[in-house]
């Protein structure tokens, strides 16, 4: 996929990730199949910016974050991170960027250590980057906790002690603690309470302005991804299938697994109908993808073409992308 910026603008940069994960049956563990989770994804992330990365259980959202937090090695593809090839990096040569790289975890509850406070939880970052001594180290948990909008003098409470959203907020002080510059929110939200989801989404994006940060937000719930992002890539079976610019995806839906997701969402308005485009047929499985196009199976637009070539990237404008030839 081509490159929509300079690359002096881009904090990450993914090109042609690929993770095989293999399938072993009998005795002897003998490899039959491999399950293609991410299978060829490309994405850029600009400073102070944020990609929205959405679509199915299963698409491969989650796979390809622990790729790019290398929990995971990569079997093809680069990933460039502030102009750095990190594809190749040994645990070695990640220990010095993991400040530059957190993550906020989907969990809540079981993301923080139930055996230690929320200062300690907090600290060890800072400790295991040999931040300052204790006395500083405590000055600035205090210092995240207040601006995560939890008292200072909640940092001897143990998790329990706490409600869900203001264990999310822990989570994201501790993300904070060692100043990155790239934050993987995988489905923050998604485990809280609707009443809550709100306060911590406008938390997220405060922080974003404040200190600068670059995020990839990882979600199913599509209106958050849309208040959220700057850019929104749509993912399918491995694949992504349409990547804009988010004003531009949502006014202008191209693919029609895109539109199927956005014909989903809720309307808040009771009287204002929208055409439910209902998608045919069963998810193929990954282990065994059909040739050609991943979405064949459910596109009321399916042609022969689409059975048996690999569908590449059609340009709609400079920076929409769809993976369909029909819809351009």
């Amino acid at each position: 996929m081509q490159r929509m910026n300079s690359s002096n603008n881009i904090v990450l940069s993914v090109e042609g990730l690929k993770k095989y994960f293999p399938v072993r049956r009998g005795f002897l563990q003998k490899v039959f199949g491999w399950i293609r989770a991410v299978d060829g994804v490309d994405f850029d992330i600009e400073k102070g910016k944020t990609l929205g990365l959405v679509g199915e259980s299963g698409c491969g959202k989650s796979t390809a974050s622990r790729l790019i937090l290398k929990l995971l090695e990569p079997d093809e593809g680069k990933i460039v991170f502030q102009g750095r090839d990190i594809s190749r990096f040994s645990q070695k040569q990640m220990k010095p960027l993991r400040k530059e790289m957190q993550v906020i975890f989907q969990d809540p509850y079981g993301s923080l250590n139930p055996r230690m406070t929320a200062g300690e939880s907090i600290e060890e970052g800072l400790r295991a980057s040999g931040v300052g001594d204790r006395g500083e180290r405590k000055n600035r948990v205090e210092e995240l906790l207040e601006m995560v909008g939890i008292a200072a003098s909640s940092a001897d409470r143990y998790p329990h002690e706490f409600s869900g959203g203001q264990r999310q907020r822990i989570g994201i002080a501790r993300a904070l603690s060692v100043e990155p510059s790239l934050i993987i929110c995988d489905e923050p939200v998604s485990a809280l309470d609707v009443s809550i989801q709100a306060q911590v989404i406008n938390l997220i994006k405060e922080l974003q302005t404040r200190l600068g940060l670059s995020y990839l937000f990882i979600a199913h719930d599509l209106n958050v991804v849309g208040y959220v992002s700057d850019t929104v890539a749509v993912m399918y079976l491995g694949h992504i299938m349409e990547y804009a610019p988010a004003d531009e995806l949502y006014e202008n839906p191209l693919h029609p697994y895109t539109l199927a997701l956005l014909s989903a969402v809720p309307v808040p308005e009771p009287d204002h109908r929208r055409e439910l485009k209902t998608l045919s047929g069963d998810v193929p499985s990954p282990l065994d993808p059909p040739p050609g196009c991943r979405f064949q199976g459910r596109c009321s637009l399916v042609e022969d073409r689409c059975r048996k070539e690999e569908i590449g990237f059609y340009h709609a404008s400079e920076k929409h992308r769809v993976r369909c030839w029909k819809v351009i």
